[in-house]
């Protein structure tokens, strides 16, 4: 199992607003839907297009996920887009229920979109590796792809985010070949997606819990640890103000810099596992989709 570099419960980044999302900043909150956090960008009250919605759930959470939408952000009130981190299951389950009941373009790294328009699956899952139930279960995961058809849209090669001005996209793969977290400047916010994540995934003790601590991405879904280590360094540079992950609490200050930059620098000790499918050699993926995967070990 990987190792934890614990965060202390202080670092917490959020508070819960009236409308049951937590609060990051006034104008970003998250939402945990079973297993993974959904992210409302924008100001409360914002209206019909006046937000954006990052990342889209496990499958039935759609009406849990509109409808605190509708609180948030007023009835009736549709994103101008769903963006994505990635396009794993838990990430994409309610996508196409809410793309098409908001008629609104749905974003994604262009290395994403065979995973999202029915061309490619992702490498198959690797449940030897970090040796809790979660872990264990992920040879049941799907894997896809899913076809979220013309409404699906590479996002802009410039680094601006359809409708969240002031953001900026980076890649950051590893845990998926098209893996995307957000970045703004202003005030050092940072959605890292499943990049890094604040609780142990692999452990459905950690999941129910959401006990505090710092890891890289879930190990049972993450076929290129090269590249993640990468993605992990780049964005422990950024010294983030505060963080929402795909999984885990949102966390910030000193304490999550100093967790985040050991992280970095000793990931191959604690966020690689010491065996498995993908470990020395990576899967491989083009704009079509996997290229290659390794035969298990």
């Amino acid at each position: 199992m990987a190792q934890q570099i614990p965060i202390p419960a202080a670092a917490r980044a959020d508070t819960e607003a009236a409308d049951g999302t937590h609060e990051v900043a006034p104008d970003l909150a998250y939402e945990r839907t079973v297993l993974v956090n959904v992210v409302y960008a924008g100001p409360p009250g914002a209206g019909d297009r006046g937000w954006v919605l990052i990342d889209a759930g496990v499958a039935g959470t759609a009406g849990v996920i509109a409808a605190s939408a509708a609180k948030r952000f007023g009835n009736g009130a549709r994103p101008s887009a769903v963006i994505l981190t990635h396009g794993h299951f838990d990430h994409v389950g309610a996508l196409k229920t809410l793309a098409e009941r908001w008629a609104c373009p749905v974003y994604a790294h262009e290395m994403e979109l065979p995973y999202l328009d029915g061309r490619s699956a992702y490498p198959p899952p690797d449940p030897t590796v970090g040796g809790g139930l979660m872990a264990t279960l992920s040879r049941f995961y799907p894997s896809g792809p899913i076809n979220v058809g013309d409404r699906l849209k590479p996002l802009p090669a410039d680094g601006t985010v359809p409708g969240l001005p002031g953001w900026v996209w980076m890649a950051t793969p590893g845990h998926s070949p098209g893996h995307v977290s957000f970045w703004r400047a202003a005030d050092k916010l940072l959605i890292a997606g499943d990049a890094f994540i604040t609780t142990a995934q692999e452990s459905a003790y950690a999941v129910a819990l959401q006990s505090p601590e710092l890891h890289g991405p879930p190990m049972y879904f993450t076929p290129d640890w090269a590249a993640a280590k990468i993605s992990v360094e780049r964005l422990a540079a950024l010294e983030p103000a505060a963080v929402v992950t795909g999984h885990g609490r949102a966390m910030g200050g000193p304490e999550l810099r100093t967790a985040l930059h050991a992280v970095a620098k000793e990931f191959d000790h604690v966020a690689v596992p010491a065996r498995g499918r993908y470990v020395g050699t990576p899967a491989t993926a083009d704009a079509n989709g996997v290229t290659h995967v390794p035969p298990l070990a």
